[in-house]
């Protein structure tokens, strides 16, 4: 069998497979691209204060230590403001996530159902809800749809274009329905190549991140400096919170899970900026709040730099409103493909019914 004909089934049964998956999180990715946008509009009293613009940081880290101070143990996270959320929300251990001014910690109101509609949007992006190995059913996929669906795609596009290369991106929008239907899965194929790329490969470091940083581990230099401090006289919990660092703005505290584990400060370059390489600080503190590790970008390992980057590159806020825009359209072509890749096999099946052999 030639080369040609192997790569055309290859990229058909993958495609049916495969290329199924990738459609639905490609679905479920462009609807989340916009979840900031829908989250604010429909819980504007959850989610946005009048006056933002006018407050310091400062008045954040106070409110949220006195929250800190008011709600203690019952805490199992607490978000600080960043992007579409301007106020501050509390996750609490019996589950229930509540809503509080950021200026003066006025009790605002609990989550709302179309926050936890993205949400469960995010998880069914990532898992299909699928429990314990839906996150690698969606990651593998990825991976077989960046490696062998495009792969095939492009290498069957250009066999049959490198002469005339300009004729694989026409579509003739008058031809019959069968003809047409052949040009646009042609045309958002090879159209669409480098930005589903793209979203593919950045998609699947969700998954398996681990052996991504030990691949781009291979950037660093053998010598590393390690961010790590130990505290002789660590100091309180409050002092932490409040500690303003002109470089980052907190972001959220994750809170003891149980009398091993550790607590967690978590800083952003920017609260609501969207755009541009994404930039972040972690600290570790134990129990008796001694510092564990802090990880700083400015510091931090090339690895973890490019690491750091897959999340904007993946939803295309690294390049803003257009990069958005561009992973919202990318995301529903998996979709669009499918469907007129599988009216290709139909329409080849009815031909040689007609016409066996």
């Amino acid at each position: 069998m030639a080369l040609g004909n192997i790569v055309r089934k290859i990229h058909f049964w993958v495609g049916i497979t495969c290329g199924l998956v990738a459609s639905i999180s490609g679905l479920s990715g462009a609807m989340y691209v916009w979840q900031p946008e829908f989250s604010a509009a429909l819980n504007p009293e959850l989610l946005k204060m009048k006056n933002i613009d006018s407050l310091e940081d400062d008045v954040f880290l106070k409110t949220a230590s006195s929250l800190a101070t008011t709600h203690s143990d019952s805490i199992s996270k607490m978000f600080l403001p960043y992007r579409e959320q301007q106020t501050i929300s509390i996750e609490f251990k019996n589950g229930k996530t509540n809503y509080y001014n950021s200026e003066n910690g006025q009790f605002l109101g609990e989550k709302s159902a179309s926050i936890v509609f993205f949400e469960d949007l995010l998880k069914f992006h990532r898992t299909l809800f699928i429990p314990k190995i839906g996150k690698y059913v969606t990651g593998t996929s990825t991976i077989v749809f960046l490696l062998l669906i495009l792969l095939s795609g492009i290498y069957i596009w250009y066999k049959t274009y490198s002469s005339t290369l300009k004729n694989g991106f026409k579509i003739k929008w008058k031809s019959k329905k069968k003809k047409f239907n052949f040009d646009l899965h042609k045309v958002l194929g090879v159209s669409f190549f480098i930005p589903l790329l793209t979203i593919s490969f950045t998609g699947a470091y969700f998954t398996y991140n681990s052996y991504y940083k030990k691949a781009l581990s291979v950037l660093d230099s053998r010598t590393i400096l390690k961010q790590e401090t130990q505290n002789k006289n660590p100091p309180s919990f409050a002092t932490i919170l409040l500690d303003s660092d002109k470089s980052y703005d907190l972001r959220a505290i994750y809170y003891l899970k149980d009398a091993n584990d550790n607590y967690r400060f978590r800083y952003i370059e920017s609260r609501f900026k969207t755009q541009g390489l994404r930039k972040t600080k972690e600290l570790t503190v134990s129990t008796n709040l001694k510092t564990i590790s802090l990880t700083d970008y400015r510091n931090d390992a090339t690895s973890n730099r490019l690491a750091a980057q897959f999340y904007p590159v993946h939803t295309g806020e690294i390049a803003g409103l257009f990069g958005r825009i561009l992973v919202f359209i990318a995301g529903l072509i998996p979709l669009t493909l499918y469907i007129t890749g599988f009216r290709i096999y139909l329409s080849k099946k009815r031909r040689l019914r007609k016409f066996p052999g």
